[in-house]
């Protein structure tokens, strides 16, 4: 399916799947004996430097070159406390810079990022890692007993989870597709609450559009935390997250989530009829 507006994007029929291709396999194995969240101070050194890099240097490229903007960070200060005792966030994904915008939106806080396994292994992957990428280890059971013990110790240790929920990158695409449950899960098994976070576009100036050839600019919006309700059992109360989250997600980016004809559910990655060839359904950006 191609983008109504650019007929550039190929986005599959599939709702998580992916279209960008990976044009490397460094042979990485992600199974238990991987150090998902490396400790080792020569790791800790090269994450710094890549910090102090992104502070100087890319941040500023990329809130010019995107047009980005922030809003809702006074959430971040509002609920210090809260988010200083480990939290999870789920945003859609839209760019492939969209997580310069992230750090940038909540630091000084740094995050952990939850990546699809081949993009680590791929060209991009080091830089990933860098900062903050985690794989998500696929067909091993005990690689993923360690994954989860991995974020699950994150977070116990106060730290912050990054999670795109709809599991691939379409980019520029406007609704907000069905959310996997992988972010409310791990929710569910640290009692954490999300922060759910959002992109919506703007329309670009002449030279971003005419120059830089540029779709969209991006304005990145900060929710308030949503809370898992103890109340249901754990399936339901995953269930009832993750319905949770990306309903608060469409209300970020003006998507009405009581008139939004994409389904709000388990992305069974079989499904196609959450979405069409038009946006969203009472969506209120200027792009």
């Amino acid at each position: 399916m191609f983008d109504p507006k650019t007929n550039k994007y190929p986005y599959p029929l599939v709702t998580d799947k992916h279209y960008l291709e990976i044009h490397k396999d460094r042979g990485l194995v992600f199974d238990a004996d991987y150090p998902y969240i490396d400790k080792s101070s020569w790791f800790k050194f090269k994450q710094n430097m890549t910090r102090v890099f992104l502070n100087v240097i890319v941040f500023p490229v990329a809130t010019v070159r995107l047009g980005l903007k922030i809003e809702g960070r006074e959430n971040l200060k509002k609920h210090k406390e809260l988010l200083d005792g480990g939290v999870i966030s789920v945003c859609n994904h839209v760019h492939m810079w969209d997580y310069i915008g992230v750090m940038k939106g909540i630091r000084p806080r740094r995050s952990g990022l939850l990546a699809w396994a081949p993009n680590i292994n791929g060209e991009n992957g080091t830089l990933i890692r860098m900062v903050g990428g985690i794989p998500i280890p696929e067909n091993t059971v005990a690689g993923q007993k360690a994954f989860l013990k991995a974020v699950g110790g994150l977070l116990k240790e106060h730290g912050w989870l990054h999670i795109y929920a709809e599991g691939s990158m379409w980019e520029y695409y406007r609704p907000i597709r069905p959310f996997k449950r992988g972010a409310s899960l791990i929710a569910v098994s640290n009692d954490k609450p999300i922060i759910p976070l959002g992109y919506s576009y703007r329309e670009p100036g002449f030279i971003r559009k005419h120059i830089f050839r540029q779709i969209a600019c991006f304005t990145l919006h900060i929710g308030e935390p949503i809370f898992p309700d103890k109340e249901l059992k754990p399936k339901e109360r995953e269930k009832d997250l993750t319905i949770r989250a990306n309903k608060a997600v469409c209300a970020l980016v003006g998507i009405d989530p009581d008139k939004n004809i994409y389904e709000p559910e388990f992305n069974d990655s079989k499904r196609i009829d959450y979405y069409t060839t038009e946006y969203g359904a009472g969506y209120k950006g200027s792009w």
